[in-house]
């Protein structure tokens, strides 16, 4: 079944995207399969985060960003990471429902994701799905993340170019994220550019940047917009392809693409043993003992920790169990 669905999926089916789309997001034993499956057809797509703090406009500028680029006859994916429904854990469809002016063009393609308890603004599948949609065919793949802060720093491991979200009234919000907004933006956009404060935030921002420049070969511009007017749109669009074109001119693009996947190798060994080595707490008395005594108190995490990686009989089992 996944070879078939791949291969519909490379052939275009966007139904066959969608099926595996749902598969990736239920991390189910399949996903290794398609992920291997899509490797040697991605890489050609180019993925722009769009982040920033709730209200600051960020899915008017995305469907800002669709009409832009369909007008320049590229094709465009779209992951808009809502929050989690508290009732069913599933994503809100507000992105969706402010976008829908776009669902009838076949060169565009939208899928909402929740972020199931991401603390990094960022479902741990955004990365697989993006994946997907580059081995699809998309030029340009939009992910519109929750929010923004000095943790939310996972949409740099995913996007080739970061745009930054912020409104007049997030003045005072800058300063308790000031460190986390420096190391994720590539772009900065003020938007509701027409409202009290817009010039001091730009100024301030500038001011910023200037005192600790974040690259040495990229001056991170900041610009201001009235999306909901389409204002200051095309500049914004403009910076992003300025920045992909610095990016792919010099080793900066390639590197960083070397760093995801990297990051990613690391991060896939570390998911797998995680859940190997819960099953083998569940079924290892030994080790299940040494849980016992944590959760109790009488035992700190981090002597048993010691004593389990220093148990070779132990680490004999559990390597087994990995292999199995």
């Amino acid at each position: 079944m996944i070879d078939d669905l791949v291969r519909r999926l490379l052939a275009g089916d966007q139904r066959a995207l969608a099926r595996l789309i749902t598969l990736v997001e239920r991390e189910g034993p399949e996903v290794p399969g398609i992920m291997a499956a899509i490797y040697p057809h991605i890489g050609k797509g180019y993925l722009v985060g769009i982040t920033g703090p709730p209200g600051a406009g960020k899915s008017t500028i995305v469907d800002r960003f669709i009409a832009y680029l369909r007008a320049r006859q590229k094709t465009v994916g779209v992951i808009a990471v809502d929050p989690t429904s508290p009732f069913t854990g599933g994503a809100v469809l507000g992105d969706r429902i402010r976008m829908q002016q776009h669902f009838g063009d076949p060169g565009v393609y939208i899928r909402s994701m929740a972020t199931r308890g991401s603390h990094g603004g960022l479902p741990r599948t955004a990365g697989q799905v993006a994946k997907l949609l580059d081995a699809y065919g998309k030029d340009i793949v939009l992910i519109e993340t929750v929010g923004v802060g000095q943790t939310e720093l996972d949409i740099m491991e995913v996007a080739d170019t970061v745009v930054v979200v912020l409104v007049p009234e997030a003045g005072d919000a800058v300063q308790t994220m000031k460190a986390g907004l420096m190391e994720i933006a590539d772009i900065f956009v003020v938007n509701k550019a027409d409202r009290e404060g817009a010039d001091s935030l730009v100024r301030e921002l500038v001011a910023t940047l200037e005192l600790s420049p974040k690259q040495d070969y990229w001056s991170v511009p900041v610009l201001a917009a009235q999306a909901h007017k389409n204002v200051g749109v095309d500049e914004v669009m403009a910076q992003i392809e300025k920045h992909g074109e610095v990016m792919r001119s010099s080793s900066r693009f390639t590197e960083k693409r070397q760093r995801q996947r990297r990051k990613e190798f690391f991060q896939t060994i570390e998911q797998r043993m995680e859940e190997r080595l819960q099953d083998m707490v569940e079924r290892d008395g030994q080790l299940g003992s040494y849980l016992a005594r944590v959760e109790k108190g009488g035992l700190d995490p981090y002597s048993a920790a010691a004593e389990v990686l220093a148990n070779k009989t132990l680490m004999t089992r559990w390597l087994e169990t990995l292999a199995e």
